[in-house]
């Protein structure tokens, strides 16, 4: 009895505090029911890598297969092209695109114009907004053969017409910088947020010890922005097998295949589509879960370990 008489206050407390705040707490339905409908709900169907899928016979697969599509794609010369193909782009996206908000932030942060330092924002802002069917479509103009901007300029100087959107070599250059251009501005908010919130003493501090404005950004802007700077690289770590679906897709040609496809794309095809191969040329949906399923896990295991990594090296770490 003791021990109810001690709980029930603080239960009527919590109760009454709900009450008062129900307002803020509906608001969290959506995003609950979103979660568990677009998230959590899904996870079932994750039940088909592991069972044979026959079109009309349920939901749920017709037989029991274990692990017999994981060792097939393991096995497919496709599957490993795909795998080269996106650990490839991403590395190359973190190398180029990770560090570009960092820079662009604390450069922004050190502008004293006012108006100056709004204009820039919204500009470097702006693009993140872009469709990216509408991105592609750009490219495609401005890098025409025929009739595009670049081409018409390296003409002046007696350059034969590239094919920029066909050739393998430039698709990877072509993806990362129109992330770049994309991305880097809307990245950049959590930077310039994290270099905001920084106490202004340490600044006043180190320049009273003498420290010109270089000096200040590396030996008080960086370390401060060190945990948002970790924290962000270990979600990107995570996700080094998650390369933007959408603009592979719209970037993808026959002639470029070789380096194009990746393993979002091969899920798609193998999965949704159909191709010829291995996986037979219908859609094979248990094929294509099997392959999803090992990119989820993959990606778990990436961020525990860069995070322990992390955690590690910097002492800084996501959880």
């Amino acid at each position: 009895m003791g021990k109810k008489q001690t709980a029930l206050p603080g239960a009527v407390k919590n109760t009454a505090y709900f009450r008062k705040y129900w307002a803020l707490y509906s608001m969290m339905l959506v995003p609950i029911i979103y979660f568990i409908v677009f998230k959590y709900l899904p996870m079932f169907g994750n039940i088909l890598a592991f069972r044979r899928y026959r079109p009309g016979l349920g939901p749920w697969g017709t037989e029991w297969v274990g692990f017999m599509y994981f060792e097939r794609f393991l096995k497919d010369p496709m599957f490993l092209r795909a795998l080269r193909n996106t650990i490839q782009l991403s590395l190359f996206g973190i190398v180029v695109n990770f560090p570009l908000p960092i820079i662009f932030a604390i450069i922004l942060s050190e502008a004293r114009i006012k108006w100056f330092k709004k204009v820039v924002q919204t500009v470097s802002y702006m693009p993140y907004f872009i469709s990216v069917v509408v991105v592609v479509t750009m490219m495609e103009q401005l890098l025409s053969p025929s009739g595009g901007l670049l081409n018409k300029f390296l003409g002046n100087f007696g350059i034969a017409p590239i094919y920029f959107m066909n050739l393998a070599e430039w698709f990877r250059p072509i993806y990362v910088l129109s992330d770049t251009w994309q991305s880097t501005g809307w990245s950049a908010i959590i930077y310039l947020a994290a270099i905001t919130n920084i106490n202004h003493e340490l600044f006043e501090a180190a320049e009273i010890d003498g420290a010109g404005r270089i000096k200040k950004i590396w030996y008080v802007t960086i370390p401060s922005i060190l945990p948002t700077v970790m924290m962000l690289l270990i979600l990107r770590m995570g996700s080094i097998l998650s390369v933007s679906f959408e603009k592979v897709l719209l970037l993808y040609t026959p002639a470029n295949s070789y380096v194009s496809d990746v393993l979002s794309t091969m899920v798609y095809r193998v999965g949704i589509v159909g191709s010829a191969g291995i996986s037979g040329s219908s859609p094979n949906y248990s094929y294509g879960t099997a392959m999803g399923l090992f990119l989820g896990v993959v990606g778990v295991i990436l961020v525990q370990g860069s995070n322990r990594l992390s955690r590690k090296l910097t002492s800084e770490s996501l959880f």
